[in-house]
């Protein structure tokens, strides 16, 4: 997107921003973060708890050094650095879109002998400005693997788009459950 009054008018559509709270919002436990806290335009947080993702038995990426990005009503997505995912099984799928923080995304298939994973994975090798640490990073929707954080199970956000990670220590709603496409 090269109009900067496009890229404007795209981030200027976002009610929540992480200032306050919407009264529809869980209150967090104790040792819990709202993503109702996180802010727009997203922040990256460099994470360092120990990040597994498997394809069946398959170590697809393990790593300690994530970027997660942390985005109003969303949970985190963590961008993955290319170097921690093992050799030889991304392939790149043919598609974009277009992310009006971070820029155009790429997606990739996870390919193993006769197997594949279709569009499970993105990246962002050109990134908007305030995203360039994405650039040699790849994040992967959980939705057909098994991702933990430090040991902790994922549970994949809800919705075909999004791509966050729900983990114990968060207390949502999360964008992409039904009846939240206004926010």
């Amino acid at each position: 997107m090269d109009d900067p009054d496009l890229l404007a008018l795209a981030r200027a559509q976002w009610r929540w921003r992480g200032k306050d709270r919407p009264p529809f919002a869980q209150v967090p436990a104790q040792g819990q973060l709202s993503v109702w806290d996180f802010p727009r335009p997203p922040e990256l947080v460099r994470d360092k708890r120990e990040i597994l993702v498997f394809w069946e038995k398959t170590l697809v990426a393990q790593t300690r050094g994530a970027w997660a990005i942390r985005e109003t009503a969303h949970p985190p997505t963590f961008y993955l650095p290319m170097s921690d995912v093992k050799n030889g099984l991304l392939r790149p799928a043919g598609r974009g879109s277009f992310c009006e923080w971070k820029g155009p995304a790429l997606y990739w298939d996870l390919m193993d002998g006769e197997r594949r994973l279709p569009q499970v994975a993105w990246s962002y090798p050109k990134p908007l400005a305030g995203a360039e640490p994405l650039a040699d990073c790849i994040a992967f929707y959980a939705h057909h693997l098994d991702c933990t954080v430090d040991g902790a199970h994922v549970v994949a956000q809800s919705g075909g788009f999004y791509g966050g990670w729900i983990t114990p220590d968060l207390s949502g709603p999360f964008k992409g459950e039904p009846n939240s496409s206004h926010w």
